[in-house]
């Protein structure tokens, strides 16, 4: 994730930090070129025909429409990504309370709570693809919070209202682990991503041919103002829509982590690791 300041005129004009301009210089290259190409093959070699801009308006006013709207498609999976994080994180530091007022058994406690950090790496590695040990999993680690529970339930440490109260936190994170693997495991529809490109490379290499009569020598600036507009509003949808990968504008998954990690640390007995930084503003 990106975090700054209130950016200035020129930050806002220059940065590449954060900006989906790297990621679709190639593209704005060849639309560039292509748009230079045929601005002087109209004017020294051949005059192209030149198509009126009506169609254009049309076919970009409903273009612009159907990027907004993934747009706001993929938004929502990132917020909803962001929420349940946060629920996971706010749920870590209930069952800390929780397992102190529930708990009087110190070693149990601790195993509990080490368990719900290990579980917070473990289903943030799960999500960003990262290797697992065999055997190892959010899953498997979850179970074993349950057991652990439950054992402590049949040996008279932990009465009725407490383990109830305690399972139902633990089916709370449940439930947020299984809103994030939906979200990972179901992309946007796969026809999105199709139309979008196809429609935004047809509009912008003919675009020219619109251009080149009105524009004249100014065919390919507007050409690439177009082109940065689509291309850069379907590579953010692109991030937007993968909350939980290593782009720039993902969630800080290792930064959540480490607050849950703060946030157990006094009920662990251990001091509180600081918090993470920015690094260049990129907050992983």
């Amino acid at each position: 994730m990106i975090l700054r300041e209130k950016p200035g005129t020129a930050e806002l004009l220059f940065a590449l930090r954060g900006s989906v301009l790297p990621h679709i210089a190639p593209q704005l290259a060849l639309v560039g070129v292509l748009a230079v190409a045929a601005m002087l093959w109209d004017h020294n070699i051949m005059p192209l025909p030149h198509l009126s801009a009506t169609p254009f308006a049309v076919f970009g006013v409903a273009l612009s429409l159907f990027l907004g709207f993934r747009n706001n498609a993929a938004y929502d999976r990132w917020w909803e990504a962001r929420k349940l994080w946060g629920g996971l994180l706010a749920d870590s530091r209930s069952l800390a309370r929780e397992a102190d007022l529930f708990l009087d058994d110190t070693e149990t406690r601790m195993q509990l709570l080490r368990s719900m950090r290990d579980f917070l790496h473990l289903h943030r590695s799960a999500l960003r693809g990262l290797p697992l040990s065999a055997g190892e999993g959010p899953d498997v680690k979850l179970d074993a919070m349950n057991r652990l529970l439950a054992e402590a339930r049949r040996n008279g440490r932990l009465d009725g209202f407490g383990a109830r109260t305690l399972s139902a936190r633990l089916s709370g994170i449940a439930l947020a682990q299984a809103g994030c693997e939906r979200i990972r495991a179901t992309p946007l529809p796969y026809v999105y991503s199709l139309l979008v490109f196809r429609t935004s490379w047809l509009y912008c290499l003919l675009l020219p041919l619109a251009l080149v009569e009105p524009a004249g020598w100014l065919t390919p600036v507007f050409a690439l103002i177009v082109a940065y507009t689509f291309f850069g509003l379907a590579e953010v949808t692109e991030e937007l829509a993968h909350p939980f990968g290593n782009t720039a504008n993902a969630l800080p998954l290792d930064a959540i982590c480490r607050l849950a990690e703060i946030g157990l640390a006094p009920h662990l007995g251990e001091a509180a690791p600081p918090p993470l930084q920015p690094v260049n503003f990129r907050l992983d």
